[in-house]
């Protein structure tokens, strides 16, 4: 059981499963949330390089302007669920976290530092699973497991994303997070159970109607798959008009940042050289030459702006750009069926 039960953390993670109970609760919080804010923890145990995930609870959402007080909040929430699931003899050991999502962006300051917390405290170093809301009301459960990946890692250290720094660490908006296969275990009851309720059963009365011959047992029909989806089409291009508005008035601070360092350099260095020239000439006059100065203490140059917030701006934007290609051509698609069979 030693080697199965990776008690080290020398096992690297393949692969994260998630509970049929599990994928219910991220569901229904999601769902019963009604935006992109829900969050909670994800409990389970590592076997043999595969995360289990076992058991998940919400936390709760604080739109306070008082942070501290928010962090204590949810910290104390914290300790009483995992105390209560210890009671309980439930799984009470924490895995990662899971955040919802929409049209397949998820990239933020938030998640970053959470993870990146949770990648150096946890043992097994932690995931994030992120939910994508846009997808389940379509009708497909979109579940991805995501950790940072060692370079973003060592340069969130060392809190340095500077030009240098990403090109020394190669580093862009696809390689913040590394994805790891996930899949969904459910038990042989629960499937009997789906299955059963996808199954039709012949009226039992003798004078039913020929409408009512065969009926579902309890799913309602569903006519989710007539939507057109053009709602979603321009909601979508309302994202990505915001994201790059967004990453254009980055991009200029930064530029606004970067001719300040170049104007304060220029500076500097022209009084490094006059006072080069100042002491060659009082060489030649048999003089002393002048004291050496502090040219950081005269001219405040400022540092180099981090570039983390562009590229998860960049992140965001083709999140954006992918569910919007995916989301079109599918409407398209169902545009042309309907206008052939209008014309039929």
């Amino acid at each position: 059981m030693s080697k199965v039960i990776d008690i080290e953390a020398e096992i690297p993670l393949t692969c994260v499963q998630l509970d049929g109970l599990v994928v219910t609760k991220i569901i229904k919080h999601c769902r019963e949330a009604r935006g992109s804010t829900a969050h909670g923890l994800v409990l389970g145990l590592d076997l043999d390089g595969t995360l289990e995930v076992s058991n998940s609870f919400p936390l709760p959402n604080h739109s306070s302007d008082d942070d501290d007080k928010s962090a204590k909040s949810v910290a104390r929430y914290q300790g009483t669920m995992l105390r209560s699931l210890k009671e309980v003899q439930a799984d009470d050991s924490i895995v990662g976290f899971y955040q919802a999502m929409t049209l397949g962006s998820f990239f933020n300051q938030t998640l970053v530092d959470t993870q990146a917390i949770h990648q150096e405290r946890l043992r097994h170093g932690g995931v994030v699973i992120v939910h994508d809301l846009s997808q389940t009301a379509r009708g497909n459960a979109s579940f991805r497991a995501f950790r940072l990946t060692k370079a973003f890692l060592d340069a969130y250290k060392k809190n340095n994303f500077s030009t240098a720094s990403l090109i020394g660490h190669r580093l862009t908006f696809s390689s913040i997070l590394e994805e790891l296969p996930l899949k969904i275990r459910t038990n042989a009851l629960l499937s009997s159970f789906i299955g059963a309720l996808a199954e039709t059963t012949p009226a039992t009365a003798a004078d039913a109607s020929p409408s009512l011959a065969t009926s579902s047992a309890a799913l309602a029909p569903s006519f989710s798959t007539l939507n057109m989806g053009t709602s979603s089409v321009s909601r979508n291009l309302e994202h990505i008009i915001e994201a790059l508005d967004s990453y254009k008035t980055e991009e200029g601070n930064l530029a606004y940042l970067q001719r300040q360092i170049t104007r304060e350099k220029a500076r500097a260095d022209t009084y490094v050289a006059k006072r080069k020239e100042e002491n060659a000439v009082r060489a030649t006059q048999g003089l002393a030459p002048l004291p050496e100065e502090d040219v950081s203490r005269l001219f405040k140059i400022p540092p180099e702006p981090s570039r983390l917030e562009s590229l998860l701006l960049l992140g965001k934007i083709d999140a954006y750009a992918k569910s919007l290609a995916e989301t079109s051509s599918t409407g398209l698609v169902k545009m042309y069926a309907a206008k052939a069979n209008c014309g039929a």
